[in-house]
């Protein structure tokens, strides 16, 4: 008998693409063992499980090698599990390294997934097994988000493509729709090393929200005229033909009269620099164009010739704390929300679990926040499972991504937007521009409140690429 050709594998996919199903019928070979979500940052295979083989969520933080090691020595068995574009980081280039890590590449068309995800999140059901049990809701087609939703995924799946084709291997792709093939799941089987053929498909999760996408949709006239401004195509292609992506196009701000770009570096004055262009142009802030891709992008370029392009960079202290305050001190939604909690529970930030009340003191927000700098610290040198987000990323490396389609031809400093961004305007012909708002103050403390030559040095040494980058002295409250 031959050796198998691979010790374990690994289905890339993403959150409302198929993968539960798919999970269920591999797990219904007997030779095949899939242990779901085993490096989502904030719990390990599943929601309420504590551990996989043995291996607790702890240990895996630790030493996440050790838990592909288990896999892989499961007796008996071909084990593996599923890694989504936010699942640690650590792991990916393990994986794609490792010819004897088998790649299954799930696919579906990224329209639908971003419905199926929005009814999610209202009706709160992410699985079905009894279609009795069916919750019903319509999902609001965003433009901005769906956009951001798009470039993510392609990103990453071009990432893989490109990592399989410089390292010589190839994947096995399986488009959402194949799902219902009992051959294709068996011919994965094959493909897998096991002889063992299915007669029928597992019954027992159902499809949720079987109707027409338009059905699906609570506004969808303003979903066709989102859709239609798009390249169809790449929402369409398979990964071989996806474009090459980098920086994150859908943040963009153009203005609505004034031909001016603003490309923004999250965790700064986004809402302030926002609002004066608003007001540049006497519009809602919501009537600036945002929600751009790359060919719209382009496509806005060309018919603004003399059009100027800016950032706004903040001091790497300031910018830490705002996004402190704003993403992890008080309880957020969605993602960060996630993140917070995990910070809580497994790197014990000691921030209070539904935000600070009256009893919080400014000793404890400078515990925490140093806290939180010691996290970042981590996850700049990728030593953490949970994502490397942009609000905390370096805005050196914000500025390598925007170099893909063109980096900003003027890099303002926050302290200086009062007298930079009305001169930029004077330039483009507006000659009475109004004044920059002012950033709000954190609450409930201030980086003025807490800050000291030993937490500069902390944030020095966390931003030390920031620092040397663009010149950054200490941080003095402007």
């Amino acid at each position: 008998m031959s050796e198998p050709s691979f010790d374990y594998f690994t289905v890339f996919a993403e959150m409302r693409t198929g993968s539960n199903f798919l999970e269920s019928n591999l797990n219904a070979f007997d030779r095949l063992a899939c242990h779901g979500e085993a490096f989502n940052p904030h719990f390990i295979g599943y929601p309420n499980s504590t551990e996989i083989l043995g291996v607790t969520q702890a240990m895996r933080d630790a030493d996440p090698a050790r838990l592909i090691q288990e896999i892989k020595a499961e007796p008996g068995v071909l084990g593996g599990f599923r890694y989504f574009h936010d699942h640690d980081p650590r792991v990916l280039d393990l994986m794609l390294e490792d010819p004897r890590c088998a790649k299954v590449i799930l696919t579906r068309n990224p329209l639908d997934s971003y419905v199926s995800w929005k009814i999610a999140q209202e009706t709160g059901q992410w699985k079905l097994t009894d279609v009795k049990r069916r919750k019903d809701a319509k999902a609001r087609f965003d433009a901005a988000e769906f956009a951001a939703h798009v470039e993510a995924l392609q990103e990453f799946q071009v990432r893989l493509l490109n990592r399989l084709q410089a390292l010589g291997q190839t994947a096995f792709y399986v488009a959402y729709e194949d799902l219902q093939s009992l051959e294709v799941m068996n011919g994965l089987a094959r493909w897998l090393g096991v002889p063992q053929q299915l007669e029928v498909l597992d019954g027992s999760l159902k499809r949720q929200n079987p109707a027409p996408v338009l059905a699906k949709v609570a506004n969808p006239d303003e979903m066709e005229e989102a859709l239609a401004g798009m390249d169809r195509f790449n929402l369409t292609r398979t990964p071989n033909f996806e474009p090459r992506r980098g920086p994150a196009v859908p943040g963009y701000v153009a203005g609505a009269v004034t031909p001016l770009l603003y490309l923004p570096v999250r965790g700064g004055p986004e809402a302030g620099v926002v609002q004066w262009m608003a007001g540049l142009d006497q519009v809602a802030p919501e009537s600036l164009i945002q929600g751009m891709n790359q060919k719209q992008l382009r496509q806005w370029k060309r018919r603004n010739k003399g059009f100027r392009s800016f950032t706004v960079l903040r001091h790497p202290a300031a910018r830490a704390h705002a996004v402190f305050c704003r993403r992890i001190l008080n309880a957020g939604a969605g993602s960060y929300g996630q993140i917070r909690n995990t910070l809580r529970r497994q790197f014990k930030l000691p921030i209070p679990e539904e935000g600070p009340g009256a009893g919080y003191s400014r000793a404890q927000h400078r515990e925490a926040f140093a806290g939180f700098l010691e996290f970042v610290r981590a996850s700049l040198a990728g030593q953490t499972p949970v994502r490397l987000d942009a609000e905390w990323a370096t805005q050196a490396q914000a500025l390598a991504g925007f170099a893909e389609l063109g980096t900003p031809d003027l890099l303002i400093r926050e302290e200086e937007m009062g007298e930079d961004l009305p001169a930029l305007a004077r330039k483009l012909g507006r000659m009475e521009p109004g004044a920059v708002p002012e950033t709000k103050p954190e609450a409930p403390f201030t980086l003025a409140d807490i800050y000291d030559a030993e937490l500069e040095a902390l944030i020095a040494s966390v931003y030390q690429r920031d620092y040397l980058a663009f010149g950054f002295g200490p941080w003095q409250q402007g």
